[in-house]
């Protein structure tokens, strides 16, 4: 699916979308929010939720490697690479 086409379907058939051809990257907490990372053809989904919620308050969808910086962050490489 392409960046338009996914940015185009309503937030359900894009939750839809992301369980079952997205491969889930990370998960973290900003504020009072939980937040999961998914890769899904070329661009990457951002998944919203209130702390300890189950329903989706967005999801941010984007192409640009910049949108990764907060989870860069936490990334670690072994010594010697």
């Amino acid at each position: 699916m392409t960046f338009a086409a996914f940015k185009a379907l309503h937030q359900r058939r894009q939750a839809e979308h992301l369980a079952r051809h997205g491969t889930q990257l990370d998960e973290r907490r900003e504020d009072s929010f939980d937040l999961a990372l998914y890769a899904v053809g070329g661009f990457y989904a951002e998944v919203w939720r209130s702390r300890g919620e189950e329903a989706i308050l967005f999801i941010h969808v984007f192409q640009k490697p910049a949108g990764l910086g907060a989870y860069l962050a936490r990334v670690q490489l072994p010594a010697g690479l």
